[in-house]
């Protein structure tokens, strides 16, 4: 049944669709000079730019622009940014080999030979493959990253039994179409009396490693947020800045639009493996993680993080690193006299709300300043974080544009205009419970067939309108092309009244 309804938020805990293709148009990042080799300690806050990346990275790959782009079966339930860029590191090998102490390593021919004669040591497993998001390797000791290998080497001693696992950084495990974007990093033991021998170091860090990709759906900002962001600020937190992001794939615009929120994540540039694999660099760490700690999208989950964090503590870091100046929506009585500013967020090309003009009126009538925000893909995420952060009611039709509610201030409120065909749950996953999540005030709008378009593209009889949920089990290609893509909206301006006022009367409360 077609209605409204509205949740305070709750205590617990998906790409700017303004620009629906969702991929982003990005500007290869410029050639920088190089810097003198060094440790990592001491590093200050701004890292100098090091040296230009390898000329096979200078086209961006295509971005995707939807999580499951093949008709896979779901159950129904589940440009440049201002100031300086930031280049990937790329750095020459040092002239002298470093190699790693190993506590405990057994250093002579005789000693290995004694030590391969005694029974198998175990070692705790590096890697954990039981989360239903992402595999994650977490190791410490003496660590090789032999990039050309894409792989990370524990050397151990002889007597400890052997461990190698594969694993694809990026959090969408399962999903084949997407992880087949992502490459695959190896995590092994090895000792010095294996064949080949561990690799030597050409470089030895002072700072832990965490690996990760940006292949799989990004492009698209709620899987830029959902797969990447959202999950490497859980997983680096604890760092405090002081941590090395290794890359295994590299998308030059991607690091421009989201430089400063990298910056703020760690003092150091970005470690590109495959530009450290064309040097031939071995890059040791004393410890170590592989893949991202993913919770529910968009969503960090108290009780599962590592530091205890939650959504809202990445979304204050989100404010704080684009300097954001709003923490609390605008209170009607605080005698500026200013309205509440309602920000309504446009699609061109589906899903469009096609009496946008007749809802500004409407709006304008009850008592808001309407605004239509029209954002490009490649506009700064300072840019859009500080139009949406303006706004004290944010508003669109069920897509990744929604994400943009992390900008808002925490007590805002978010409105998601849900499109017919049975798509509540997925309305509320990706984004209803990451905005209560967040402390937004949220408000759920399903449409009715006389505010789809469908109506004019179907009989009153048909499936789509009798039992559309059984139309999911054709899987999320059909959804998408169907429901998602294939209907336009009129909203009933009635019920639009009704949701204006349950918006405002969220503002008399506070």
């Amino acid at each position: 049944m077609a209605g409204s309804r509205s949740r305070a938020p709750a205590k617990r805990q998906r790409r700017n669709d303004s620009a629906d293709a969702g991929a982003g148009a990005g500007e290869d990042a410029m050639p920088g000079a190089t810097e003198e080799e060094v440790r990592d300690a001491a590093v200050p806050t701004r890292a100098a730019a090091i040296t230009a990346r390898p000329a096979v990275e200078t086209t961006p790959t295509p971005a995707t622009t939807t999580r499951h782009d093949q008709d896979q079966l779901l159950p129904v339930p589940e440009r440049a940014t201002g100031g300086r860029m930031m280049k990937l590191q790329a750095e020459p090998a040092t002239t002298e080999q470093q190699q790693l102490p190993t506590p405990g390593r057994l250093e002579t021919a005789e000693p290995e030979r004694a030590a391969r004669d005694q029974p198998q040591q175990p070692l705790p497993p590096l890697c954990d493959f039981s989360d239903r998001r992402s595999d994650v390797c977490d190791f410490t000791g003496d660590i090789r990253m032999e990039a050309n290998a894409s792989s990370f080497v524990v050397v151990v001693d002889a007597a400890t039994a052997a461990q190698s696992h594969k694993v694809r950084p990026y959090p969408r495990k399962g999903d084949q179409t997407c992880m087949g974007r992502v490459p695959e990093i190896t995590v092994r033991t090895a000792s010095s009396s294996s064949t080949p021998p561990p690799p030597q170091c050409t470089r030895t860090h002072s700072v832990p490693a965490v690996t990760f990709s940006i292949g799989g759906y990004t492009g698209n900002i709620f899987h830029d947020f959902s797969d990447v962001l959202v999950p490497l600020y859980n997983t680096v937190h604890r760092y405090r800045g002081d941590v090395q992001l290794v890359m295994a794939t590299v998308v030059p615009w991607w690091l421009v639009k989201y430089d400063k929120l990298l910056r703020e994540l760690s003092r150091h540039a970005p470690l590109d493996l495959a530009a450290a694999a064309a040097k031939g660099e071995t890059h040791c760490f004393r410890h170590a993680v592989v893949s991202l700690r993913a919770h529910r999208e968009l969503i960090i989950e108290r009780d599962r993080s590592p530091d205890g964090l939650a959504t809202p503590d990445f979304t204050r870091f989100i404010r704080r690193a684009l300097s954001l100046p709003r923490d609390a929506p605008t209170r009607l009585a605080d005698g500026t006299g200013r309205k509440p500013r309602l920000l309504i967020i446009a699609r061109h090309r589906t899903r469009i709300l096609l009496n946008l003009g007749d809802m500004m009126r409407v709006a304008e009538e009850a008592g808001f300043e309407a605004v239509v925000s029209e954002s490009d893909v490649g506009d700064s995420i300072s840019r859009v974080g500080a139009e949406i952060n303006s706004a004290d009611v944010l508003l669109g039709v069920h897509g990744a544009g929604l994400t943009n509610m992390m900008f808002l201030a925490p007590g805002a409120t978010m409105v998601q205009v849900v499109p017919w065909g049975g798509l509540q749950w997925i309305a509320r996953m990706d984004y209803g419970d990451p905005a209560e999540a967040m402390g937004l005030r949220y408000v759920q709008y399903e449409i009715g067939v006389e505010e789809s378009s469908l109506k004019d593209r179907y009989p009153r009889g048909h499936k789509i309108f009798t039992d559309p949920t059984s139309l999911h089990k054709k899987g999320f290609g059909f959804m998408r092309r169907t429901l998602m893509d294939g209907q336009n909206i009129t909203l009933d301006l009635g019920r639009f009244r009704g949701v204006l006022h349950q918006a405002l009367g969220n503002y008399l409360v506070q």
